[in-house]
């Protein structure tokens, strides 16, 4: 009887460490998902706002159905400083912005001035590394996004974005 237990303890030991392997795996997969999913939302939560930009007028910080500032002479067109975005940090030229869930760069398309694209970073990507923000006053403006290396371009999410639509991929 003292061999079939122990073959029994055994056998529930590798049962049990074979669980453990497998839940180890599908929790990794649903942690990068969930990042995933996060950073669709901030996409669309940032292509809803870009549409209020373009429909506000210029006198109230709005892009007077432009999104690239070319109605207002004083703007220059659609940043992260105009949206309502929580952030960690935005670069020196408001179109680069980040938080826990990556890195987000607007892009305004040349030519037109009702059409821009967000490419999202996620930051559960492979080659993803977060951006530093200067705190150092003698380093230049303090609270300043320096952004890290972005993932490769086939784990993205993109919008492209006009004053009624918006696309993510």
């Amino acid at each position: 009887m003292g061999q079939q237990q122990l073959l029994l303890v055994i056998l529930v030991t590798i049962i049990v460490g074979i669980a453990t392997v497998v839940a180890i795996n599908t929790f990794g997969t649903a942690a990068d998902q969930a990042n995933i999913d996060a950073v669709t939302n901030d996409v669309a939560t940032l292509a809803s706002a870009a549409q209020g930009y373009y429909m506000r007028p210029a006198m109230l910080g709005g892009g007077s159905r432009t999104f690239d500032g070319s109605a207002n002479p004083d703007s220059d067109g659609l940043t992260f400083e105009g949206l309502a975005f929580p952030s960690n940090g935005i670069d020196a030229t408001a179109r680069i912005a980040e938080n826990e869930n990556g890195r987000y760069v607007i892009a305004i398309t040349a030519g037109t001035t009702d059409e821009f694209t967000i490419t999202a970073h996620p930051s559960s990507c492979s080659g993803y590394t977060p951006g530093a923000i200067n705190d150092d006053p003698n380093n230049g403006p303090v609270g300043v996004l320096t952004p890290g290396d972005n993932c490769d371009a086939t784990a993205t999410v993109t919008a492209t974005v006009t004053p009624n639509n918006f696309t993510i991929n």
